[in-house]
């Protein structure tokens, strides 16, 4: 009971911190919010059961309190320089500002720490480091970005190291991050077309990502190889774990090809099209390895019988999953077509 109470009171102090940011009309109080946020989610990381969770909540208090003290630094020097609270909105201060936000968040090239953060977490405290903790980030960047060439390096870096990351991963922890790396260069992008878009970008993101740990989480996963042999009484669990990662990956028709299809209309209306270009072919390396895990599991690992559909459909967390890959694969087709027709 005093767990459950502790890690309600943290909960409760890190969703209050994200309010504080996003909500903050100075840099002096969204940093206040950063920290508070920070605080909140170590204690929740800590585990005495698992050693590697002490290890990963170092790691992330150090790269976080750089990245805390760094951006305090930039905003009380500019602060003093220019004139009491307020930063012209410059390409240099832009840089300057997105730079420790930018690591916060996981942005390549400064995502060194986020795999092995990651790989000694719980798969509730992946969730909340891969969706919940990047809100205030992002938030700020959107603040203040803007379209120039420092912004387009972290875009193609996020895009490629996200794609090339995760190729040889046997970790499903570790192509979670990479891909997240990888959908980080995408919502930089979508910010370039209105606070709206990146917005819609993340809803979706965070949902697939949801869905896929509401999977593993029941199942004890943590590898690729021990999806293979699952029992076929959880065949449809199989289908719906990867079935997950495809839309995650933005395989047409999965719903998490829907934000990228508007991304890729945009620039190429802005004449942007050798960044997105690149972008949709690095897209289509994280697919590859999502296909080839996914062949593998169900093709040349097969070993059940191929008239056998017995399915444990009394699972509370399976009907759920379904319900969300229902979503997931029919909510592109059920979008375009109310835009068709309404």
């Amino acid at each position: 009971m005093t767990h459950n109470s502790n890690k309600i009171l943290f909960l409760f102090t890190l969703i209050s911190g994200l309010l504080i940011t996003i909500s903050s009309n100075s840099w002096l109080s969204a940093w206040m919010g950063l920290e508070i946020n920070l605080l909140s989610f170590i204690p929740l990381m800590s585990n005495n059961d698992n050693i590697f969770t002490t290890e990963a909540a170092l790691k992330y208090f150090l790269i976080q309190a750089l990245a805390s003290s760094s951006l305090l630094f930039i905003i009380i020097s500019k602060s003093l320089i220019e004139s009491m609270f307020t930063i012209s909105n410059s390409i240099l201060n832009s840089i300057m500002i997105s730079t420790p936000l930018l690591m916060k968040s996981g942005a390549a090239p400064l995502h060194w720490w986020f795999p092995s953060v990651m790989e000694g977490l719980s798969w509730e405290n992946c969730f909340i480091l891969m969706t919940i903790q990047k809100i205030a980030p992002l938030m700020l960047i959107s603040y203040s970005i803007n379209f120039n060439s420092f912004l387009i390096v972290i875009i193609l870096m996020s895009t490629l190291i996200g794609a090339i990351g995760g190729y040889n991963q046997t970790s499903i922890r570790k192509i979670l991050t990479y891909s997240s790396i990888n959908h980080m260069g995408w919502m930089l992008t979508a910010m370039l077309m209105g606070e709206n878009m990146w917005m819609l970008y993340f809803l979706i993101y965070s949902f697939l990502t949801l869905t896929i740990i509401l999977i593993v989480i029941p199942m004890q996963i943590s590898f690729v190889n021990q999806t293979f042999l699952i029992n076929e009484n959880n065949k449809m669990m199989k289908f719906l774990l990867f079935s997950s990662l495809l839309s995650l990956g933005g395989l047409p028709p999965f719903l998490g090809f829907l934000p990228k299809w508007m991304i890729i209309q945009f620039m190429m209306i802005n004449w942007s099209t050798t960044i997105i270009s690149t972008m949709v072919i690095l897209s289509l390396l994280t697919l590859y390895y999502y296909l080839r895990i996914t062949y593998s599991a169900f093709i040349i690992l097969g070993i059940e019988m191929s008239w056998n559909t017995k399915n444990d459909y009394n699972s509370k967390i399976m009907t759920l999953s379904f319900i969300f890959l229902t979503i997931s694969m029919l909510g592109l087709i059920m979008t375009t077509a109310f835009i068709n027709i309404f």
